[in-house]
């Protein structure tokens, strides 16, 4: 951010400070987005365009109605309907800009893209696409919930014929908006229905949603704003799509893998040719196109919307340079061959020239990050100071490249943080303190509490509600009772929300604020669900046991255990000691094995279930898988964030 936007965003702040919102709708553009919050209209892109809107609605056959989905219980698990307000036009409390991508984002119902290629969309986080084959139906990314998938196949059988089955299903990545309401689509399981993957994909869906999937799932409800009331004031998208469903998550394991570009491959009579795209959006991504019906599937790889270099749930930094040079790569193998192209968010790209517009346009987005990063790290810039500088050409602020999802700001961080990690050089910044003992010194040194707070104010009344965020926040995790601090903080959360053109960067202001005036919540939903674990290898499983080790209460105790399968042949000699659980596979038993567990993996799953022994056979000493299972923890999903 340049120093004259530095001034725009006091200017905008201060004025936000005395309208107790951060910044007018005519003046709401992106903190971090790569624009200043008080950039004017001028500044961006023309909001009297309709293209997109045009875009949108191309194609609608009808909507769910009501566009509520509830669960067996009769519980609701997605309310589309709860964004009705969208339809006014942008309130003091949300950029205006982000208004428009959520207007657009909160469409919903049945769309024909083309000839025997149709979407629902607006009843998840996601899109459903459904080809027509000869003989029945080709279902892409079947949602997150089981109720949400069932809802929309249901929405297509209405309007385009009840009989027709599912033939095949695929998932273009592994997110759990891509697969996890599989059993929505094939109830029973795949059966005989090829369920098609990028090679790779069970090993990246376990790793991002099993391994790391606590942490995963409580920030992500900070990301999404899941418990943020659906308001002018509170959640009112988040950017990719309007939020996620609270169904049951599932995994149907895939039965095929796509392992090559070029690969082609035909379900139920259509062609499909495949583009192998990992590391991009995802570990394990693929794009496809159907020349036989001229449209390409872009997967999560070119959207309307600057994506995440870093997502702020949490998951590993991917590659913007290999995600440039894949979307390079889709316009060179699909130019001129296709009419349209999808994706699983969003609405359609009709025509060669726009597709190809699009895809340009997003190449050199995530080139240009890339590259200047890489520049200015080599004359000695960090991670913060790159995302303050860092401006994008004004050629690439287009609304296809607004930041609504990823930001400039934290994937310019993330860019950094791949090629440098944490450190950033500076002996000061080697052994900090953590945060409630650096709060406390800080706090100190500012005069105490009460001093520290009035200071706090002080630079909220003059625009600078970062610097009064990082003030408060010491005093919180110095104190966390002192209500005064955290009533500030939190109306400076609040501000920092309404101003950022970010859907996300508002989620994680306003849930923060949230959580400072009423606590934690219950969370409503997990990723790691019964299928999830049963889609498990037997080694995966082992080691969702050895990360919930906990290493100091497990450095005395030394434990020596078979767990043989004899449905595989295959027996596994665990090892406790050191607070380290490890483990290697073998044909044949250990001799030194104090106890041997021999069993069937669905007696595994209800054994880390915690249903006990069971039928499952015991040879030695039972005692030490107590003791095993003892010292394992449990993750807590509602772990402090913005307290202590």
């Amino acid at each position: 951010m340049s120093p004259i936007n530095r001034r725009r965003f006091v200017a905008a702040a201060a004025g936000a400070a005395a309208a107790a919102v951060a910044v007018s709708p005519e003046s709401a553009f992106a903190a971090g987005s790569g624009r200043s919050v008080g950039a004017t209209d001028e500044d961006g892109p023309d909001f009297g365009d309709r293209g997109d809107f045009t875009d949108a609605d191309k194609g609608f056959v009808a909507a769910l109605s009501p566009g509520v989905v509830r669960n067996a219980d009769g519980k609701v698990v997605w309310d589309n309907d709860a964004y009705d307000f969208l339809k006014q036009d942008a309130p003091a409390t949300a950029s205006q800009s982000l208004w428009r991508q959520s207007q657009l984002v909160r469409k919903q119902g049945l769309y024909k893209v083309t000839d025997r290629i149709y979407q629902v969309r607006g009843l998840d986080l996601s899109n459903m696409t459904i080809v027509e084959g000869d003989t029945g139906i080709i279902v892409i990314d079947p949602l997150i919930s089981a109720e949400t998938a069932a809802a929309a196949l249901k929405l297509y059988r209405d309007h385009r014929g009840a009989g027709k089955e599912v033939t095949a299903l695929l998932y273009t990545h592994p997110h759990v908006d891509h697969f996890g309401g599989a059993y929505g689509v094939l109830p029973n399981g795949a059966g005989d229905v090829p369920v098609v993957a990028p090679e790779g994909f069970l090993e990246h869906a376990v790793s991002e949603n099993v391994y790391a999937g606590t942490a995963m799932t409580r920030r992500s409800a900070y990301m999404y704003g899941a418990q943020l009331p659906t308001s002018a004031r509170g959640q009112i998208g988040c950017g990719l799509g309007q939020n996620v469903s609270l169904g049951t998550v599932g995994l149907i394991p895939p039965t095929r893998s796509i392992t090559r570009t070029g690969q082609v491959e035909t379900y139920d009579g259509v062609r499909f040719e495949f583009q192998m795209t990992p590391g991009t959006e995802a570990p394990a991504e693929m794009n496809f196109v159907l020349p036989d019906l001229r449209a390409v599937c872009m997967a999560e790889n070119a959207t309307h919307t600057m994506h995440n270099i870093i997502t702020l749930r949490g998951a590993q930094v991917r590659d913007a340079r290999q995600w440039a040079h894949c979307l390079d790569e889709s316009i060179g193998l699909f130019a001129g061959r296709v009419d349209v192209a999808f994706a699983s968010h969003h609405w359609p790209t009709w025509g060669g020239d726009e597709i190809t517009e699009l895809l340009t346009q997003q190449r050199d987005l995530y080139a240009y990050l890339h590259d200047q990063t890489l520049r200015m790290i080599n004359v000695g810039m960090t991670g913060r100071e790159i995302a303050e500088e860092m401006r994008l050409p004004p050629a690439l602020e287009g609304w296809a490249n607004r930041g609504y999802y990823g930001s400039v700001s934290h994937n310019v961080k993330g860019i950094y943080q791949r090629y440098m990690g944490w450190f950033d050089a500076n002996p000061a910044h080697l052994w900090e303190h953590p945060p409630v003992e650096e709060a406390k010194r800080y706090v100190k040194a500012m005069g105490g509490r009460t001093a520290t707070v009035l200071k706090a104010k002080g630079f909220a009344r003059d625009g600078d509600l970062r610097f009064a965020a990082t003030l408060l926040n010491h005093v919180v995790f110095a104190d966390p009772e002192h209500k005064a601090a955290k009533a500030e903080l939190a109306s400076v959360y609040e501000k920092l929300g309404f101003a950022t053109e970010n859907a996300v960067w508002r989620n994680f202001y306003l849930t923060g604020a949230m959580e400072l005036r009423e606590g934690v919540r219950p969370g409503d939903s997990s990723t790691v669900g019964p299928t999830m674990m049963a889609a498990l290898s037997v080694e995966q499983l082992i080691d969702s046991v050895a990360i919930r080790v906990n290493g100091p209460r497990a450095w005395d105790l030394k434990v020596r255990m078979d767990w043989s399968f004899p449905a595989s042949g295959v027996v596994f000699h665990l090892t406790l000691q050191n607070g380290v659980l490890t483990y290697r596979s073998d044909t044949k038993a250990d001799p030194a094995a104090e106890v041997t567990l021999t069993m069937t993996k669905p007696q595994l799953l209800a054994l880390l279930g915690g249903k006990g022994l069971g039928d499952i056979g015991v040879v030695g000493d039972a005692s030490l898988l107590q003791k095993l299972l003892a010292v394992v923890d449990e993750p807590d999903p509602g772990f402090a964030v913005v307290t202590p």
